[in-house]
């Protein structure tokens, strides 16, 4: 009965495992859209600092 008991453990871990790789690649996904999105306005800002930079020299 001992043995029944700890494969059932096991086999629930196992299962565990396979819900929580879903959810990692969900959260991986999330991750890589907010990498780009803040890549994204980094580059947006930094044009925009760089042409009133350029303003500014000109006067």
């Amino acid at each position: 009965m001992k043995n029944q008991h700890g494969t059932n453990d096991k086999l629930k871990e196992e299962i565990g495992w396979l819900k929580d790789g879903k959810v990692n690649s969900v959260l991986f996904l999330i991750g890589a859209l907010a990498a780009i999105l803040l890549t994204f306005l980094n580059v947006l800002i930094n044009r925009i600092a760089y042409r009133k930079i350029d303003e500014l020299e000109e006067d």
